[in-house]
């Protein structure tokens, strides 16, 4: 999902002293109840300009898709909520792909719902206490199965009760029952709290009928039903959301296209590749985002090397300039080496440049050097050598960090030293300069300016944060663009094999390993930090560690099943002691979580094959029930030792450069149209100037196959047809 939050205008109440006049503002995204998003703080105004995207995975089911606005406070504990725009599941697609300005809606804790209930419902005849059946009168049957997708309460799985009231006029009878409401209403427990409404659903008793026992699962929805009175006008947002729903089907159906994808590199010339071709046609409706499933699918059979080679040679070939502006632009070769270095250059960036973050984060010293922006009381000399502490510290990470750059990256970064070198043989400084323009200018210089976006920080920095690392990003590009020996000398030193140190931290809910033989076993809230040689958690941040699990004893890092401890957004780390139980802050955090373990355990001996989705409990694993705690897992591990990096869903992806294909079934027409012209007339065309076609006859022949397997796997589609799972209903 790709989510990009424009603008607000006229935040607020239209009148009265609430005018958020004098408040900074900020947007967050939820699934559900659950944040996985947050701008920056806007300074005051009451219609900021947010201009911010946000690419995320959804890894679990749900309903809503919600943006909030909220007032930062300087008086208050918790910030000021100014409105929502919540968008269901089965709505998204009428606003997607297209900007849309979005009325603001009052934030009520009564509307705030989630989640379904499974109901049994039956009508019974009443007996009276002489035996007899009432004509007049039946007794309605309630019984609540389940519930899924509830929210979570202050962090937790909430403790949910019910009541079920019958709501029509004040006398009915038998043959009346159908104006009959069962309103049942879901509640959290609060315990010495006050209980927290979850949501109701109304089902009319006319539904209803003798010895029939109807069963069925009802979203929950607001109190009411949401009916309310006109709310006062709090502003608008203006939002473009894309949101794709892949419709995966069994594997076999996709091993013709996926073979001729993963064929790509071994055609001559690359152009006329299947590959090439999707990101020909696809350029002018969604720019290069075709090529992501291409990537990740080339990369999980170990073809995406030769493939970026290939690309990169043919840039080389049509390039017309001076050797130093090469891979400058947008390009197919720049976007793919832009997303292979995203996917396997996470955990790089987490090592090499988190840690230095953090202290810009937490020592938050003033680095401007603008006499514009500068404020009173300012010194500018100052700033300068605080700015020039910061920027030797982020560069001497880097300098210092070839050990922990990715294999994949390093086998690119050569293959284009020594093409850049045989395109321009006059120039001893371009395969240096072939490098800088994706280390520096396209992977940490971006970075830097934009840490939330690689998880490298939960949130977007203040603005005077924001400023220090916009600095430190230009500084950054500046050397990597900078064409002397000194620039040189620092590309060198990239392959220099030095150590560095890693570190990720964040706060957690850790369940008791019950290592006292006292004590009841519960979760409590931890600070986790994880270095490239060790786990540990301590009681708050800065603290002695409680518990340091050594890096080389990880055995698997793996999601934990919700029902384990009824807790939601849990992993465990396996390591050679009893497994540690994770409760992270939302899922996003828990997928972060998992791959940073993983690479970082990930070439360690004895790394397991199999786990245990749920946990020992009562004298038994609850996934397989077997009373051996010791009893070898009963899941394949989702991370093995050849594809640490990520778990690529091959189906998936094919199906995502199968829906790409058929969106430009008529730009792949046209170029068919150009391959043939140009193979009759024997020259290039005045229609053929939008696409790439070395050879036309190859690369003709490579559409028609295109054709006949997208066809094929279209009629697969058919045939299937959508399966919807509509609520109400058995």
């Amino acid at each position: 999902m790709l989510f990009l939050a424009g603008e607000a205008k006229n935040l607020g109440p239209s009148s009265g002293p609430n005018r958020l006049r004098d408040l900074c503002t900020f947007c967050t995204i939820s699934l559900d109840q659950e944040e996985v998003y947050r701008t920056k703080v806007y300074e005051k105004s009451v219609s900021p300009f947010y201009g911010e995207d946000f690419y995320f995975e959804i890894p679990r089911p749900f309903q809503c898709l919600s943006f909030y606005v909220y007032a930062k406070s300087m008086f208050q504990i918790r910030d000021l909520p100014v409105g929502k725009v919540a968008i269901r599941k089965e709505d998204l697609y009428k606003y997607c792909g297209k900007e849309n300005w979005f009325q603001l809606q009052p934030v009520d804790p009564h509307s705030e719902v989630q989640g379904k209930v499974h109901l049994e419902m039956k009508l019974n005849e009443l007996i009276t206490e002489n035996g007899s059946i009432c004509q007049q009168h039946l007794c309605v049957c309630c019984r609540i199965i389940a519930c899924q997708g509830l929210p979570l309460i202050s962090g937790q799985n909430c403790d949910p009760y019910a009541t079920v009231t019958l709501v029509g006029p004040a006398r009915w009878v038998y043959k009346h029952y159908d104006v009959i409401l069962m309103v049942v209403e879901l509640w959290n427990n609060g315990n010495l709290a006050q209980d927290v409404f979850l949501g109701e659903t109304r089902v009319s008793v006319k539904i209803l009928r003798n010895d029939h026992i109807h069963r069925a699962w009802y979203l929950l929805q607001p109190k009411g039903n949401g009916t309310k009175s006109k709310p006062d006008d709090l502003g608008s947002l203006r939002l473009k959301v894309t949101y794709t729903e892949d419709n995966v089907l069994p594997s076999a159906c996709y091993t013709a296209l996926r073979n001729l994808m993963l064929k790509s590199p071994d055609v001559k010339p690359i152009s006329a590749s299947a590959a090439h071709v999707l990101g020909d046609i696809c350029r002018e409706s969604v720019g290069y985002e075709a090529l992501l499933p291409v990537v990740r699918l080339l990369l999980h059979h170990n073809r995406l090397l030769p493939f970026l080679t290939s690309v990169a040679a043919l840039e080389l070939e049509n390039t017309q300039f001076k050797a130093n502006t090469i891979f400058r632009g947008n390009s197919l070769a720049t976007r793919c080496i832009d997303d292979m270095m995203k996917i396997v250059g996470r955990s790089y960036l987490t090592v090499t440049l988190k840690p230095v973050l953090n202290e810009i984060f937490e020592s938050n010293k003033t680095c401007e050097i603008d006499p514009v922006k500068l404020k009173e009381g300012d010194n500018v000399e100052v700033n300068k050598e605080n700015l020039q502490g910061y920027v030797q510290k982020v560069f001497t990470s880097i300098t210092q960090s070839s050990s922990s750059c990715s294999p994949l990256m390093c086998d690119v970064f050569r293959s284009l030293r020594q093409l850049a070198s045989k395109r321009f043989p006059a120039d001893p400084h371009v395969q240096y300069s072939a490098v800088s323009s994706f280390i520096f200018l396209r992977f940490f210089a971006v970075a830097v300016l934009s840490p939330h976006t690689f998880q490298l920080r939960a949130h977007h920095p203040e603005p005077e944060i924001s400023r220090t690392l916009t600095l430190i990003s230009k500084t950054i590009q500046s050397l990597g663009s900078w064409g002397s020996l000194s620039k040189n000398k620092l590309v060198r030193q990239l392959l220099v094999i030095r150590c560095v140190h890693m570190i990720f931290n964040r706060e957690v809910h850790k369940r008791a390993q019950g290592r006292k033989r006292i004590g009841q076993k519960n979760f409590k809230k931890r600070w986790l930090r994880v270095t490239n040689q060790e786990l540990s958690y301590h009681k708050q941040k800065g603290k002695e560690a409680l518990c340091v699990i050594p890096v080389k004893n990880i055995l698997s890092v793996e999601k934990l099943e919700e029902s384990a401890f009824n807790r939601k957004n849990m992993f465990q780390v396996i390591h050679s002691e009893k497994p540690l139980y994770v409760q992270a802050g939302n899922c996003v955090e828990t997928n972060s979580w998992i791959e940073v373990l993983s690479q970082v355990s990930r070439c360690n001996p004895g790394r397991l094959s199999t786990f245990h989705p749920s946990a020992y409990v009562g004298g038994f694993w609850l996934c397989c029930k077997e009373t051996n705690e010791s009893t070898p897992g009963c899941k394949p591990c989702t991370a093995t030792l050849a594809n640490i990096q990520l778990d690529i869903d091959c189906d998936r992806e094919t199906e995502r450069i199968f829906s790409f294909f058929s969106s430009s079934r008529s730009r792949l027409q046209k170029m068919e149209d150009a391959c043939a012209g140009m193979s009759v007339y024997l020259g290039q065309q005045e229609d053929c100037s939008a696409f790439t076609i070395q050879d036309p006859k190859e690369t003709f022949r490579t559409i028609k196959e295109l054709g006949e397997v997208l066809d094929d796997l279209q009629a697969h589609h058919d045939l299937k047809g959508a399966l919807t799972d509509e609520p109400g209903t058995m």
